[in-house]
């Protein structure tokens, strides 16, 4: 009877969750611990080196996974992934600027490097609403979280099953989550990824309307990496192509003597001096 009304819960959580009961596939996947490194000014750590948009803040990793347009999170840095709804996301996470985010969906090209994605746009009118002030955040009161550095004891082939990452977890991080909204949804978090993790179901407003094809966004769901990256790429082979191009054209000088020089200079002002004279006979005619 017990495990039957465990398992009533469980499904109505899942349902109010918004997601499915299944590992999460999300656009990371690392083998080892990542280098975070913190944002500055920031409660938050990024992971420069990982192909994805990659953060830790209170004792959880959060990812944003651009395919669906939704944050994950875990306690564990591979997962499982625990869909987390936008009405939850933590607002220091809100925060963070733009330019931490290594991969992006198409329709976000143009914002500003310095200011955080427009959510209101990306999920639309009715979470704006719901987070009024999201991007007006007092820094004050905030403590960067200790990271789970026993983690790195634990690469792909030595990574601890479900119910493994629950007990380690416990034993080795104490830290005493600090934000009012990850402390209401921290325990919900880690009971899903002991189930396995759980994936939203649908995508974001803004990222279907971007599929459908609507001028702003790219109608395959493309994303893109830092386009500065490629931008500072291209001007180093730009530069190369010029130190080449200087290279080629620099023996043609370089090879003759002063004498040799000399010769050519007083032959080329005998030549113009011809054309002067040519010219002038011709106008006399």
């Amino acid at each position: 009877m017990r495990k039957a009304v465990k398992g009533i819960v469980v499904a109505l959580f899942v349902i109010l969750l918004g997601a499915s009961a299944a590992d999460a596939q999300v656009n990371v996947n690392i083998s080892v611990f990542p280098e975070l490194v913190p944002v500055p000014d920031y409660p938050v750590y990024y992971a420069p080196s990982v192909r994805g948009n990659y953060f830790f803040y209170d004792g959880l990793y959060w990812v944003f996974n651009v395919n669906d347009g939704y944050w994950y999170s875990s306690s564990w840095y591979n997962g499982p992934w625990v869909y987390v709804q936008p009405a939850f996301v933590p607002q220091p996470i809100l925060v963070v600027p733009y330019r931490y985010y290594r991969i992006r969906p198409a329709y976000w090209n143009g914002w500003a490097f310095d200011a955080p994605p427009r959510w209101g746009l990306h999920w639309g009118p009715a979470w704006e609403r719901r987070r009024v002030g999201w991007d007006h955040w007092d820094r004050r009161g905030y403590i960067i979280a200790p990271l789970p550095l026993y983690q790195k004891d634990y690469p792909r082939g030595h990574y601890p099953t479900l119910e493994q990452q629950v007990i380690i977890h416990k034993e080795h991080y104490k830290y005493v989550v600090k934000d009012v909204v990850v402390r209401e949804h921290h325990n919900e978090i880690i009971h899903q990824q002991s189930l396995g993790g759980a994936k939203a179901n649908g995508k974001a407003e803004r990222i279907v309307t971007s599929r459908r094809g609507d001028g702003q966004g790219s109608s395959d769901g493309q994303v893109h990496e830092d386009r500065s990256v490629r931008r500072e790429k291209l001007q180093g082979q730009g530069q190369g192509q010029q130190k080449q191009n200087f290279q080629d054209q620099g023996p043609q000088h370089q090879d003759k003597s002063p004498r040799e020089r000399k010769v050519q200079q007083e032959g080329n002002g005998q030549h113009d001096k011809g054309q002067r004279e040519k010219k002038g006979h011709e106008q006399a005619l």
